[in-house]
């Protein structure tokens, strides 16, 4: 009997490579979105349903999930994968940008879980797999919001993982390192104010870096080939790493002590 997963923000980047990527497979495949009518390419493929799903509007969140259970019996994976980076000086950003950034990227993804929850729990099997990102274990500058988002997406996972393991269901973390077009693309939001001028050089240092560090990214692609070795790799393993960028920083996180490795950050940005 083929498996089936429910993928949120499937329209692009990460999301959307995972859908093609699985149904390539032998998948069934919910690919969710905010403006299914939008797309072109998922609908086209066999055992691919588009839905609406945003993850902000947990009615939407119901229905999408009703109608992939209508259309193909059942779903075995859970994708958690819409989410987007706010960066910049805190005091740049509105209290309505902050709480978006927020219920994006954790009370969004808690409202998907928890709807899918029972349907696993019914069964006594499923594999939540959360994007989280290296940003969850590290920090660059001028992301007090986004890696505070991921840092929370980390701990919570990581917690979850006991409740679900009660019923012989399983939570998996993938952490991506930078993705090709994502970071200075859609799923990034940048907010500034240029009259706070104790901060415009750090703002400068990050636009500065940014082309180098995307030299390094990988191809979201990649990142989907890890979640299919997480869905299907049979292991109890809680976290999986995705690009070789993200490898060699989060090993240096590990090994440095916060002195060391915040001043390896500083001098690549040159603060």
């Amino acid at each position: 009997m083929k498996k089936t997963i429910l993928i949120t923000g499937a329209s692009s980047g990460i999301g959307k490579e995972t859908a093609k990527l699985f149904q390539s497979k032998g998948w069934n495949v919910i690919a969710t979105m905010r403006t299914p009518e939008n797309e072109a390419d998922l609908s086209q493929l066999e055992n691919v349903l588009v839905a609406r799903l945003d993850v902000l509007d947990l009615d939407s969140i119901q229905n999408a999930f009703k109608e992939g259970l209508q259309r193909f019996g059942g779903v075995d994976v859970l994708l958690n994968n819409a989410g987007y980076g706010a960066y910049g000086p805190l005091e740049a950003f509105s209290r309505d940008k902050i709480l978006r950034q927020f219920n994006t990227n954790v009370i969004g993804l808690l409202d998907v879980t928890k709807v899918v929850l029972p349907h696993f729990r019914q069964n006594k099997k499923g594999i939540i797999i959360n994007i989280s990102s290296i940003g969850g274990k590290m920090t660059f500058p001028l992301g007090t919001l986004y890696h505070g988002t991921k840092f929370a997406v980390e701990g919570i996972s990581e917690s979850l993982y006991y409740e679900v393991g009660q019923f012989g269901g399983q939570v998996k973390i993938v952490e991506p390192g930078m993705i090709a077009t994502d970071f200075s693309g859609r799923s990034f939001d940048f907010s500034n104010d240029e009259s706070m001028t104790e901060y415009q050089n750090i703002v400068g240092a990050l636009m500065t870096a940014m082309p180098s560090m995307a030299q390094n990214a990988s191809p979201a692609s990649i990142v989907a080939e890890i979640i299919f070795e997480a869905a299907t790799d049979g292991k109890n393993q809680l976290r999986y790493t995705a690009g070789e960028d993200a490898k060699t920083l989060l090993e240096n996180r590990q090994q440095y002590d916060d002195a060391t490795f915040i001043g390896g950050i500083k001098s690549q940005f040159r603060l």
